[in-house]
């Protein structure tokens, strides 16, 4: 199944509905980042957030979430130009605990309290490019999810339902489901209406055992709806990827300058930069060394 995800309405415009299904984007993370299962829990929870979150705003150059943890695991991030692509990294990726007392990954207690943060980068105004939006909230379960949920309440003022949820197994490729539902209530919904949905919601199977039996994100908002009828507006897969390449890993040595260039070409004959979000390492030898020296002379 293609990774997808899907936006449209419900119930005459009032209602905001997201899904997306995300197996494919998360098994290259765990594949690129070599995480822990209960790190892939809650990467695979904060990478389909990201991309629903996007997803929700028209004019946006890049979106990227940020989990400042107290817990062992101290920080995830995920990042998303709002086109589908979306890349992310975690800061101690082999980090595990015992499930939880229900049996499930124990994604609260590698996460523990800490903030979860928005910046919203979008166009220009007046010709020139507007300031990052930043909205930062506390953590209420570390379990994502609900943060996420309580991020759009405080900060965008938006009553919504997120529902995000992993399924991992013992054999490559490890991850067996990923996705997640986003479902906003806008200015006309009324309290019946509200009350049906969240009604709904609490009866919907988990999302992962939806695209395990094979749904797509349109399944998963019938069942999320209730069989409430909803329209789809847009749709576009989605994908891990990252926009690094070897000239930018040039760039960002160039950019440390001739005395640092000049000992990394006597000291090591080369250098070697590993990309933080996709773990893809770029060689550099002597002779890019070298090349990088004669355009710094260049431009003195």
């Amino acid at each position: 199944m293609i990774d997808k995800l899907i936006q449209g309405t419900a119930a005459g415009g009032s209602i905001r509905v997201l899904a997306a299904v995300t197996t494919g984007v998360l098994t290259e993370a765990v594949r690129r980042h070599e995480t822990s299962p209960t790190v892939s829990a809650a990467f695979g929870r904060v990478l389909s957030g990201t991309l629903l979150l996007g997803a929700t705003f028209k004019d946006l150059d890049r979106l990227t979430v940020r989990i400042d943890a107290k817990g062992p695991v101290e920080s995830i991030v995920a990042e998303t130009d709002g086109s589908g692509a979306v890349r992310g990294y975690v800061r101690n990726a082999s980090v595990e605990l015992p499930p939880s007392g229900n049996g499930k990954f124990n994604v609260a207690g590698i996460v523990g309290d800490g903030t979860l943060s928005v910046i919203r980068e979008a166009g220009f105004e007046m010709g020139l490019r507007k300031d990052p939006y930043v909205g930062s909230v506390p953590l209420v379960s570390g379990e994502i999810a609900e943060d996420f949920a309580y991020y759009l309440a405080k900060s965008e003022q938006i009553p919504s339902a997120v529902l995000l949820g992993v399924l991992l197994k013992n054999s490559e490729p490890f991850v067996a489901a990923s996705g997640g539902i986003l479902i906003q209530m806008l200015p006309g919904a009324s309290e019946d209406l509200i009350s049906q949905i969240e009604t709904s919601i609490q009866n919907t199977p988990h999302v992962t055992e939806l695209i395990a039996a094979g749904a797509g994100p349109e399944g998963l908002l019938e069942e999320a709806l209730g069989g409430l009828d909803f329209d789809i507006l847009a749709e576009s897969e989605v994908a891990f990827s990252c926009n690094c390449s070897f000239e930018r890993a040039k760039a960002l040595v160039s950019a440390l300058g001739r005395e640092e260039v000049e000992s990394m070409l006597r000291e090591q004959g080369g250098a070697v930069m590993t990309c933080g979000f996709c773990n893809e390492t770029y060689n550099l030898d002597g002779d890019d060394l070298s090349a990088i020296l004669g355009e710094l002379d260049a431009e003195r």
